[in-house]
């Protein structure tokens, strides 16, 4: 969809951003088809969301609980749960007592936990280069920073389930 000189105020900009929601949807699902080595499965996902949430957790300097990560996955708490339990088992996480309230117990990534976040992530940029493999180097490098940018805003969100969180914004 090609779009020039445009903006949200006229017909081809509203349309443009109308695409969005389905644009997700469809990236969420048909990346995870993209031939990776080795291939990608079910387990995997849940995996690399879990590890994800626990590292950025800890790259901002707080600590991750199981009730933590049911909140931004947005998941029942047993849920969570179990996927930490499969973490743990597998030898990707570790639990420990937090260090600003013992009576908690938070999660850390093993060296088997980072190696495999670390795979996860070689795989991405494996899909992200299949994917785009035919779009001209400068398209590839623009849409990297464009969603390299879009993902680092999400970081201004509020964290899930807290109630400085925004209403949403209403639909034009």
């Amino acid at each position: 969809m090609g779009v020039t000189n445009t903006d949200a105020s006229t017909p081809q900009g509203e349309d443009l951003l109308e695409a969005v929601g389905t644009a997700f949807a469809r990236l969420r699902r048909r990346t995870m088809q993209a031939p990776v080595d080795p291939p990608s499965g079910p387990k995997d996902l849940k995996r690399n969301l879990v590890l994800n949430i626990v590292d950025e957790a800890a790259e901002a300097g707080t600590e991750m609980t199981v009730g933590g990560l049911a909140a931004h996955l947005l998941v029942d708490p047993s849920v969570a749960s179990r996927m930490v339990s499969d973490c743990i088992a597998h030898g990707y996480l570790v639990r420990a007592a937090s260090q600003q309230d013992g009576r908690r117990t938070v999660l850390h990534l093993t060296e088997e936990g980072t190696a495999l976040l670390n795979h996860f992530r070689r795989q991405q940029r494996q899909a992200f280069e299949y994917i785009t493999r035919d779009w001209p180097e400068a398209e590839r490098l623009e849409f990297a920073r464009l969603l390299l940018k879009y993902a680092d805003s999400t970081a201004r969100l509020p964290a899930p389930g807290t109630a400085d969180a925004p209403p949403p914004p209403s639909a034009t």
